[in-house]
């Protein structure tokens, strides 16, 4: 259970009494690690199932963005990750996250969707 936070701030009343809780934990309510996709020369993709027969693809590693650009979305090699506003870190580590500013060879790119969520790379030109 990585994610799972009790609401219950205090085990007592106000007045003495003991709370108990009004339902368990539920595996639905469980969260995941982090899917820290990674800039990769080969492409990795998990598929993990969820609540309700739906899947998701989580990204592990990718080498290439689907580029927005005035001629239309072109797919794009990636050089390096420049920088990461949610993480220092992330931008020498090359993880990428929603908002990451990526050197491509067309230029300075801009990630605009979840990647380890949705298991491509989308952006826009800067």
């Amino acid at each position: 259970m990585e994610n799972y936070h009790d609401p219950v701030k205090s085990k007592t009343s106000g007045t003495g009494g003991k709370r108990r809780k009004n339902k368990d934990k539920k595996l639905a309510h469980m969260g995941s690690s982090a899917a820290n996709s990674r800039l990769s020369e080969k492409e990795v993709r998990q598929v993990k199932k969820l609540r309700g027969s739906g899947i998701k693809t989580r990204l592990k590693a990718v080498s290439f963005i689907n580029l927005l650009t005035p001629k239309g979305i072109q797919k794009v090699k990636m050089r390096n990750v420049v920088e990461t506003p949610d993480n220092r870190h992330h931008a020498r580590q090359n993880i990428l996250t929603l908002g990451t500013i990526v050197d491509t060879e067309m230029g300075k790119a801009k990630v605009t969707n979840r990647v380890g969520q949705d298991g491509v790379v989308n952006g826009k030109l800067i």
